[in-house]
This record gives structure tokens, sequence and C-alpha cells, in this order.
């Protein structure tokens, strides 16, 4: 463990990271690449959790907007999540890596229910934890759902994958050619400049419970070792006093 920075993080993953080319639901080929590079972090004896998201499959805020019920749209959200753990959990075994989906909305039948001291327990005994249904509660992100289980698990970071951005900027560097990109923040700057890191409850709740973030290109091949190991990549996003 003395090789690395990190001991035990929270990988938050957004749907849109399993989708590929694609765009659109689980491709494969990407799942098992991202499954590839968390084989190599866990061979350093890093503990690993992960949120994962499912806006490759659904969104809630997207079926409000066509009229539905926000709630109901919410949990059809927290399914599709799921799915995208079911399916990391396949391939995490598949490369023999022993892994656990809990979910906090229980379906026995595949997941077990989420249980902070089970949760903690699996980690311990090098297990990758794969955290799916968010919250349990519509209205809630699965950005919010990484800051509290970072929080309830006692975990030293929480790594932000992003796609093909390596890094949180003043604009988008896409949009805007002048963007400037930041390696250093603290969570009121995140709230304060209205940086679209994660939502204003997550980065509360951050800020509240001094978790650092680090917001990296997941698409970089390598980089999530490079995080855990200490290199500096991406965005650092912290307390002032750390």
């Amino acid at each position: 463990m003395s090789k690395t920075k990190y001991q035990r993080i929270v990988l938050k993953l957004s749907g849109e990271a399993l989708a590929g080319e694609k765009g659109y639901g689980i491709d494969p080929q990407t799942v098992q690449a991202v499954c590839q590079e968390l084989k190599e972090v866990h061979e350093l004896g890093v503990e690993i959790a992960i949120v994962v998201g499912g806006g490759n499959i659904w969104r809630g805020s997207i079926g409000s907007q066509m009229g539905m019920d926000r709630a109901q749209a919410d949990y059809m959200g927290m399914l599709a999540t799921v799915m995208n753990a079911l399916s990391l959990q396949d391939s995490l075994e598949n490369l023999g890596v022993p892994s656990r989906v809990q979910t906090s909305i229980e379906m026995r039948a595949v997941a077990e229910p989420y249980i902070r001291r089970k949760a903690i327990r699996h980690l311990e005994k090098q297990r990758v934890v794969i955290f799916a249904g968010g919250t349990g509660n519509p209205y809630f992100t699965t950005d919010t759902t990484a800051a509290l289980r970072a929080a309830e698990i006692e975990a030293d970071v929480i790594l932000m994958a992003k796609n093909n951005v390596d890094g949180v900027y003043s604009a988008d560097p896409k949009l805007d050619q002048s963007a400037k990109k930041f390696e250093h923040l603290t969570h009121l700057d995140v709230i304060q400049k209205g940086l679209k890191v994660m939502d204003s409850t997550a980065s509360s709740l951050s800020m509240d419970n001094d978790i650092p973030l680090v917001v990296f290109n997941l698409n970089q091949p390598g980089n999530i070792k490079k995080v855990v190991l200490g290199q500096n990549i991406g965005t650092t996003v912290g307390n002032a006093n750390n």
C-alpha cells in the first residue's frame, strides 16, 4: 500500500461511460476495458467501491420533461443503474476480481441490499463493491449517492470519471477555446462558481465531510491507476485546509 496515495476509493462512473461510441445501452467491450483497469488497481491492494449511473439507459429528468411523474421516472433510472452494476460485476468476475452489488432498493434475487457495515467488510476482504439504485430516493442524483456512500464507508477520495474531459474548466472547452483548466479547486469554489463537477447537494456533502475529489478523463487508458498512485492528472477538489 505504500505505493498508492489512496487506500479506499469511490469511483463514480456515469452510465454513458459504459455505452462506448454507440452512446446508448451497454457496450461489452467498453465495460471490459474499464474493468481491466479496475483489476490493475485492485491488484495494488486498493479497496474499490463504485457508484454507477444509468444515463445510458434512462434519465429520470428526461422522463419528467416528457410529462411523467418525476418520482416514477427517477425510480426507472434507479433500475437502469442496477443493470449497469450487474454488467460491471459480471465483467469483473470474469477477470477474477471478486465483487458484490448492493442496491438501495431491495431486489434480493439479483443483489444484496445496501448495508453499510457489510459493504465495509466486503472492502476489507478485497471485494469490489458496486453501489446501485442511487440513494433509493427520487430527486437525488448518483453524484449525491457517491458523496453519501463515500462518507458512510469513510473513503479517502471520490474519483469522478468523465468522458473526454480531462478536468474541470471555467467553461465548456469544446465551445470556448479560452476556457481555463483548473488544477486545484475547493468545494466552495465549485459551488460559488457554478462549476458542473457535481450537483450542489453532492458538493455540499463532500465539503461538509471533507471528502476530496479527483476529476479526470476515463477515456485515457491507465488514468484510474495513475490517480490512485498520486500522479498529478485532472483536477483535484478539496477543502481549503487540504
